[in-house]
């Protein structure tokens, strides 16, 4: 009896060794890379960044127009506040409250429109981020690729792991960087 349980433990053995051995070479490599510098040195990054700026520099200029608005209308305001009659200056001050509210509402929409006009010009451009580090994953056979940014990441042993920024730039037709 004992002699067959040893026979059938080694045979099992040697039928799992093959499973053993597959399971150590399944031991996924994975890659690393900064998600920022990549998307930074795309040529839409740019594009994207002065489209922003003179969005913004038009909201700016409004906000401005409307803030100078306000103040001359102010002093105005103060200048014949006392001449005025009642209704005239509750009507003023009525139209200095609109104005005032209005000025801060357009401040609040147009940073809020600022943010989404962000997202709408890169969207594109993340997708193909995406995409390139998706097809450098799937033809290199890593099991994950790692972003760096933010020092989520403050060591990775490089016996174990690959920079894999150059291919990805490389997928993007971005300049390849030299290592030292």
């Amino acid at each position: 009896m004992m002699r067959k349980m040893n026979k059938l433990v080694l045979c099992l053995s040697f039928l799992l060794l093959p499973f053993a051995v597959k399971a150590q070479t399944m031991q996924g490599k994975f890659g690393y890379l900064s998600y920022n510098a990549i998307f930074q040195a795309m040529p839409e990054y740019e594009v994207s960044r002065q489209k922003l700026a003179d969005l913004k520099s038009k909201y700016d200029k409004e906000a401005q127009r409307s803030e100078e608005e306000f103040q001359r209308k102010f002093a105005e305001f103060l200048q014949g506040q006392k001449e005025f009659p009642e209704n005239i200056l509750l009507k003023r001050q009525h139209e200095l409250q609109d104005l005032l509210t209005k000025s801060i509402r357009f401040k609040e929409e147009s940073q809020k429109l600022l943010v989404q006009a962000e997202k709408d010009l890169q969207a594109d451009m993340l997708y193909l981020l995406n995409e390139a580090i998706r097809a450098v994953g799937v033809e290199r056979g890593y099991a994950y690729i790692i972003n760096t940014d933010g020092n989520t990441c403050p060591f990775i042993n490089p016996t174990v792991a690959d920079d894999v920024t150059n291919y990805v730039k490389e997928k993007l037709q971005l300049p390849i960087s030299v290592e030292p």
